[in-house]
């Protein structure tokens, strides 16, 4: 049916717009792509599955808990790989998120094992019937709903309300204008990697609860499409990757529903290819700023 498709659809694009955001905050403040940021969408859902299923946390701080654990790999990220090369050329800085990403999987490997592992979440289950159909809604479509809103009205009032926030969009606008303004440029950096990251954490542990299912490799394929997202977006506008993450989820749901399951991940790299030759400034296209 139409309308279960869609909150499908919705339910997964949720996930790919948080995971966009982090990387279109990245984006805007360094003009520069992490692409070890599926490996934090990874770490921040296999933190709750350890502390929910070994330490016997409840789902919400197991939750917090994946959530920060993300932000401070983040954090560690920004002052390995990407402070020391902000100098560099930006390809020398992306091959040493590659190689980071690899190295966070390998550790992941180590650490918690290579096979999928399961966690378990409420079954609970709404039903509701629409012209004589019935629409099924989970109650983790229902929890993706309510904390994806929440994160990205939560980052609004930061970048707008906060000096947090002043300080990043003075950086995404000018990096040098926003030094000679008193911005701590260094640690605003810094925060915004700690930012984003904790919005990809949160959409990893949500993905874990929606599957049942996490594994070491969970976000390489997550971390592409969300990268497809923000470009979709127009790179440095955070509307434009929620848009860009929402039109993914209902284009993958839509493909595998009624044309072929196959074409769930090839929708994505077809979408880029098509924005690329139509529009290489994305649906959101303007000036670098977040």
């Amino acid at each position: 049916m139409l309308i279960q498709q869609i909150l499908n659809g919705l339910s997964v694009g949720m996930t790919y717009s948080l995971t966009a955001i982090g990387f279109t905050l990245i984006f805007g403040v360094l003009g520069l792509v992490n692409f070890a940021h599926g490996e934090v969408y990874m770490i921040g859902a296999f933190v709750t599955f350890t502390l929910s299923q070994f330490l016997g946390w409840g789902l919400v701080p197991s939750f917090i808990g994946g959530v920060i654990a993300g932000a401070i790999v983040g954090m560690a990220m920004e002052k390995i790989a990407f402070k020391p090369l902000r100098r560099m050329k930006p390809e020398t800085t992306m091959l040493a998120t590659l190689g980071l990403s690899i190295l966070l999987k390998e550790i992941a490997v180590l650490i918690w094992g290579p096979e999928t592992q399961s966690i378990s979440t409420s079954s609970a289950i709404f039903a509701a019937d629409w012209g004589g159909d019935s629409i099924r809604i989970s109650g983790i479509q229902v929890v993706i709903f309510i904390v994806s809103i929440a994160l990205m009205a939560g980052l609004q009032l930061l970048l707008y309300k906060t000096r947090i926030g002043f300080g990043i969009r003075s950086i995404a606008q000018n990096r040098d204008a926003a030094y000679l303004m008193g911005v701590n440029v260094n640690r605003t950096i810094n925060y915004t990697f700690a930012i984003g990251a904790a919005m990809g954490a949160a959409a990893g542990v949500l993905v874990a609860f929606y599957y049942g299912a996490l594994d070491p490799y969970m976000g390489f394929m997550p971390g592409i499409k969300a990268f497809v997202a923000m470009v979709l977006g127009g790179l440095t506008s955070i509307p434009g990757a929620v848009v860009g993450g929402l039109i993914l989820g209902m284009s993958e749901t839509m493909a595998g529903a009624y044309i072929h399951s196959g074409l769930q991940d090839a929708i994505a790299f077809l979408l880029l290819v098509l924005l690329l030759i139509l529009r290489p400034t994305g649906l959101g296209g303007r000036k670098r700023g977040v």
